[in-house]
């Protein structure tokens, strides 16, 4: 629950550059706005290096940097797409979060009251994943260097179980699992830039998805391969791994959700959905006979209501994305060329 800025922006309405009265601003940033929001007992003793104790097992570390323009868009912001962002990528190893470190390059300039709120939904979204953001760092760049805000994630967690949940364990035979409709995070961040109009506003699917994937974990499914939806869509992410794996995936269009705003908006921007990013949407490779239960257990998780199989691994040898069009012919689903959308993550 966001609450008033700890700092007065009677007297400090943006943030200044940490030079000249910048200094004690920047004190007071630290101790009032991160220390305030992020506080906990590991944070709170303010050493260079956060000291803690993980449970038994291997460790997870992943890092993520977050440059999305604007930095409020339907449906989330740069500070909760940050938390969920960095929760996801250790997900898709099948690890437990546990630790967050943050990094911030403010532009100077930038209201306080925009910070505070960044921060907040920082501490909202870290609160409901369950991780502690134990240590970071802030820098304050020259006004028209850093667009607002930038902000980088790292995170620590833990893998509890036996398998290894990698491109390079999918097999001809596995099933194909997204867990949801894809392109809501792309088309909501354009809609915004671009002022278009729908009947209903697009929301971007932004939300941590480790729930269901150790519930998968829990009941003890066989996964083979995770990966998050995000820059490039399902059909980078399918390229990536058919081509690690040196699989041939085959995937029916019919079969893939996408929502009819998301279809309307990409239709009107020459977009492909399954090239577009998500935010809160991974696709799982398992055993084709625990596809059902797999599905089954997901689907319980609200994040991955909409859950569906949508193709098969074929077969070993070329690595190839195959997909059929509702019209029945097959085409070849290519790596994305380049970056459609830049600064959506």
């Amino acid at each position: 629950m966001t609450t008033s800025c700890p700092i007065p922006i009677q007297q400090y309405p943006h943030v200044l550059m940490a030079h000249g009265g910048g200094g004690r601003l920047m004190h007071q940033l630290l101790e009032t706005v991160f220390g305030t929001a992020f506080s906990n007992p590991i944070l709170d003793a303010r050493h260079d290096a956060a000291q803690f104790a993980v449970p038994p097992g291997k460790l997870a570390l992943t890092t993520d940097s977050y440059v999305v323009r604007p930095l409020f868009f339907p449906g989330g912001d740069i500070g909760s797409m940050a938390i969920h962002g960095t929760v996801n990528d250790l997900a898709m190893s099948g690890a437990r979060p546990l630790y967050l470190s943050c990094g911030f390059i403010i532009e100077e300039g930038l209201p306080m009251e925009t910070l505070w709120r960044v921060v907040c939904s920082m501490r909202d979204a870290a609160q409901r994943c369950g991780v502690q953001i134990i240590t970071g760092d802030t820098k304050v760049v020259d006004k028209g260097k850093g667009d607002g805000l930038f902000i980088n994630t790292s995170g620590i967690g833990v893998i509890e179980h036996p398998m290894n949940i990698a491109p390079q364990t999918v097999q001809p035979g596995d099933a194909v699992i997204v867990s949801g409709d894809l392109g809501r995070h792309g088309m909501a961040i354009m809609a915004v830039r671009e002022g278009l109009q729908f009947e209903s506003t697009i929301e971007s699917d932004s939300a941590p998805v480790h729930e269901p994937v150790r519930a998968l974990l829990k009941a003890g499914i066989e996964i083979h391969c995770l990966r998050d939806l995000t820059r490039g869509g399902l059909a980078s992410a399918l390229n990536e791994i058919a081509e690690a794996a040196g699989v041939r995936i085959a995937i029916e269009e019919k079969l893939i959700p996408v929502c009819e705003a998301v279809h309307a908006a990409c239709e009107m921007l020459g977009l492909d959905p399954l090239q577009v990013a998500n935010e809160g949407r991974f696709v799982a490779f398992m055993p084709a006979p625990a596809a059902e239960q797999a599905l089954a257990i997901v689907r319980e998780h609200e994040v991955a209501a909409g859950a569906t199989r949508i193709g098969t691994v074929t077969d070993k040898g070329n690595p190839l994305v195959v997909l059929k069009s509702r019209i029945g012919a097959n085409r070849i689903l290519d790596m994305p060329s380049g970056e459609q959308l830049p600064r959506i993550c």
